[in-house]
């Protein structure tokens, strides 16, 4: 959201794409919501902006519930949630530009790419 003309941006206008599927959970949603209305607080987008976008996840995202959990796993305890995510939804992709933390994901089978390469691979 802080460019219109970056990859995570472009990746967002896919991610309706049937050729992969956006998975949520509930303290992911919240984790977005925090992030965004952080985000419009500081000017960067109108407030009703971060009501679409979480609607809109909801709207496509699927929902998935976390009954496992392996912590600590990760170096930043703040990321495990999303790990759990990844595991439960047996994902190939994590897709984040925190590859550094997310390293150890690929003990899952867990491929961590930047949106700039999923939408490579995803030929987007």
């Amino acid at each position: 959201m802080r460019s219109l003309r970056g990859e995570s941006n472009r990746l967002l206008r896919h991610f309706a794409d049937p050729r992969w599927q956006l998975n949520i959970s509930a303290a992911l949603i919240l984790e977005y919501e925090e992030v965004l209305r952080r985000q419009a607080m500081a000017g960067a987008f109108p407030l009703t902006v971060v009501e679409i976008l979480v609607d809109r996840f909801c709207a496509v995202g699927r929902e998935n519930a976390i009954f496992f959990r392996w912590r600590p796993f990760l170096a930043d305890s703040d990321d495990e949630f999303v790990l759990e995510l990844a595991v439960r939804c047996q994902c190939d992709y994590l897709i984040t530009f925190n590859q550094r933390h997310f390293a150890p994901s690929a003990t899952f089978g867990i491929r961590v790419v930047t949106p700039r390469e999923f939408l490579t691979i995803m030929k987007v």
